[in-house]
């Protein structure tokens, strides 16, 4: 569905070169991204700010075109053919709307499926069904200027879908949403892929998005990628690793002979121990298992590595 080869994009920016003079630079945006993303994929897209990440997603819908290297949408070169990429993708850009500020929710629906060339029928069906999943029906006839910013963002990922698109590119879609507003979004992006097969590119300083929606993670700083892979496989890049811990119904020594485990630390004189394991190595299950062999457990939790504190590590480490 969306496939880069060395993609590169660079801007001209003027310096100081003394007191009376500017200097004219280039500095790499993206610099020489190669991926691919195939249909029905939920990808995340992070990195810092300044890393490339919009700029990126600029060149995927034909809004930039790259300095260099190639970039192909559904097989669509974006830039030449951004008209016909329209019809097959949805954006929002989280501090961009696509809404009629005046007008009635209502009415920027009806726009919009006159401008996408849909059958009024199933413009007004696929309204209808957007409307109940994203709970809007009380909005509709309320002016998108007077609308909260957890109806507004609902509304515009509303606006993305109307024409049923294959492919949903969000940049920053749950920045400055409250707990109940993210979790609205969250449910209806899970249930948007599982009914329509819905191809998700996500950038997000909310990990939280990250954790819940999706299955493979893109990190990018400088403009260049430095990790494409799973949530597990990305807390394995910095040495974070999982946490067992167990409660047990009597006192025991410290756990230090269960394979593949690191003995963490041991509280109530041994009733409580946490060991530490590395998901790539060995599963829960096993070191469970291992630990009943020697010792009766009473109770026991997962505790998983903190993606806030991975990502940062892994920024770190390519400064």
């Amino acid at each position: 569905m969306i496939r880069m080869h060395d993609l590169r994009k660079d801007f001209t920016v003027r310096v100081k070169a003394g007191r009376l003079f500017r200097e004219k630079r280039t500095v790499p945006a993206v610099d020489g991204v190669s991926l691919t993303i195939e249909p029905g994929e939920m990808v995340g897209y992070i990195g810092p700010n300044g890393a490339g990440k919009s700029t990126t997603l600029k060149m995927l819908t034909g809004v930039l075109a790259p300095t260099s290297g190639e970039v192909s949408v559904f097989g669509l070169t974006p830039v030449p053919q951004r008209t016909r990429l329209a019809l097959r993708i949805g954006v929002v850009f989280g501090q961009r709307s696509q809404l009629w500020w005046d007008l009635p929710l209502r009415e920027s629906f009806t726009i919009l499926t006159a401008i996408h060339q849909l059958d009024p029928a199933r413009g007004d069906a696929r309204t209808a069904e957007l409307v109940e999943q994203l709970e809007m029906g009380e909005t509709l006839d309320t002016p998108v200027r007077q609308l909260s910013l957890g109806q507004r963002m609902r509304a515009e990922i509303a606006a993305a879908l109307l024409h049923q698109p294959a492919l949903l590119i969000l940049d920053e879609p749950t920045i400055g949403l409250d707990v109940l507003s993210k979790a609205r979004l969250r449910e209806f992006l899970i249930h948007e892929r599982a009914t329509h097969g819905t191809t998700l590119l996500l950038t997000t300083h909310d990990m939280g998005d990250i954790e819940r929606l999706c299955d493979r993670v893109l990190v990018v700083d400088h403009g260049r990628l430095v990790y494409d892979g799973t949530l597990p496989g990305l807390a394995g890049t910095v040495g974070a690793q999982r946490m067992l811990v167990v409660d047990l119904t009597t006192p025991a020594d410290d756990l230090v002979d269960v394979p593949h485990t690191t003995h963490v630390a041991s509280e109530a004189e041994g009733l409580r121990q946490r060991l530490a394991f590395d998901a790539e190595e060995t599963t829960a299950a096993e070191v469970l298992q291992a630990v009943t062999a020697l010792v009766e457990v009473r109770d026991l939790s997962i505790e998983e590595p903190d993606i806030e504190d991975v990502v940062r590590r892994i920024y770190q480490t390519q400064r």
